[in-house]
């Protein structure tokens, strides 16, 4: 069977009587939690999209609050004291927290007459027994397992994965952002591979038409856009940029979303930068170079191919969907220096090939990595499914 496409399994009389999609996520942000309702409500015209923000929920309730912080503390308190997870991280992966939204997500079913629910990413359960039920998410957590470094021992705990497991199971598709994450469902958590459909997602900022990137690529101006400095391979770009500086004294980098301590020449560190203004930054720049270690789908790649830039990445979770090497950029080994100063210089020193490039990419962008092409291939799948 093809990725993009599930089975039909059998037929659900709800469907036509209901004119109502209950839409659970944890926050507003990031902009892709946005990007996600708009697509819902463009992809079922025909219905109403109730949309329930999970976190806005949990904070009214002082009791959770509290209980949860405790268990929090019980099941990480000495990784978060030591610095290696965040509080914040860890609030969302108990098996309190995990029964408390499952409870919460089953009174509103249970309320309103649905035709079916809709959960953005799996760190919970808003399956409702009777109720067609799907997933859309980026990750699985036993997914980091391929990541490098990453060992049994980081793993969050055992009890909450064996719940994470059951995410999966309870619904009626799984829709997936990457290849890596479809394997992972099927492989990791034993999940049928009819009832995982890979669908991509798209980019969160508006694409420009094709007219408008007539782009000179002899500017030599490297982007890197990331929040998390070191994960995203912060460090090791720098590194790679000195050795750059040496045979090009011109060239130039600008970092978006971290404010590393970076005192360079020709570096510009821009720190958080609002997503109406990014536009700016991507037309200015010729590459975009995020050699990242870890990433579960990287909509800012996406964002770059809109805007037509060669990218030199690492060959990491779902960037080889995105970035086919040799096509419309380059991948390299996480933490390669070596790697990562040759590809950027083999671009540096060849304005057409990144043309070539950020033509493929663009066009990737138009045919797969958009919400209308995602949002055609979810509506398909649910309707096969449910008759």
């Amino acid at each position: 069977m093809e990725p993009g496409r599930a089975t039909r399994t059998g037929t659900v009389g709800q469907f036509n009587m209901s004119k109502k999609i209950a839409f659970f996520r944890i926050w507003t942000s990031p902009p892709v939690n946005l990007s996600v309702e708009r697509m819902l409500a463009r992809s079922f015209p025909e219905h109403s999209l109730e949309t329930y923000n999970l976190a806005s929920i949990i904070r009214q309730k002082k009791q959770v609050m509290l209980t949860n912080s405790i268990r929090v503390m019980q099941h990480y308190g000495i990784q978060i004291l030591t610095g290696k997870r965040s509080f914040r991280v860890c609030f969302w992966r108990t098996p309190y927290i995990f029964e408390v939204v499952k409870s919460l997500t089953g009174e509103i079913l249970s309320r309103g007459k649905y035709c079916f629910s809709f959960q953005l990413h799996s760190l919970y359960d808003a399956s409702y027994p009777g109720l067609p039920h799907f997933v859309y998410t980026d990750h699985t957590h036993l997914e980091n397992l391929n990541y490098p470094g990453f060992g049994t021992k980081d793993l969050f705990h055992a009890s909450w994965i064996r719940l994470e497991r059951s995410i999966y199971h309870n619904a009626t598709l799984v829709f997936t952002r990457s290849s890596n994450i479809r394997r992972s469902v099927i492989d990791h958590y034993a999940v049928k591979p009819d009832r995982v459909v890979c669908v991509f997602g798209g980019s969160n900022v508006n694409v420009p038409e094709e007219s408008q990137l007539n782009r000179s690529y002899d500017q030599g101006h490297i982007l890197f856009v990331g929040t998390d400095w070191k994960r995203k391979g912060g460090p090791e770009l720098i590194q790679a940029f000195e050795l750059l500086l040496e045979d090009h004294p011109d060239i130039k980098l600008t970092i978006i979303g971290s404010s590393p301590d970076v005192r360079l020449r020709n570096c510009v560190v821009a720190g958080r930068v609002p997503l109406d203004k990014m536009a700016t930054y991507y037309q200015q720049a010729t590459i975009f170079c995020l050699p990242t270690w870890l990433e579960p789908f990287g909509m800012v790649f996406v964002e770059a191919m809109a805007y037509k830039l060669p990218i030199v990445a690492t060959h990491v979770g779902a960037i080889p969907d995105m970035v086919v090497d040799g096509a419309n950029g380059y991948l390299i080994p996480p933490g390669d220096i070596q790697a990562l100063t040759e590809r950027l210089t083999i671009l540096l020193d060849n304005p057409d090939q990144c043309r070539a490039f950020g033509a493929v990419g663009y066009r990737l962008v138009k045919s797969r990595y958009n919400w209308d092409t995602v949002g055609d291939k979810i509506r398909e799948n649910i309707l096969a499914v449910m008759g």
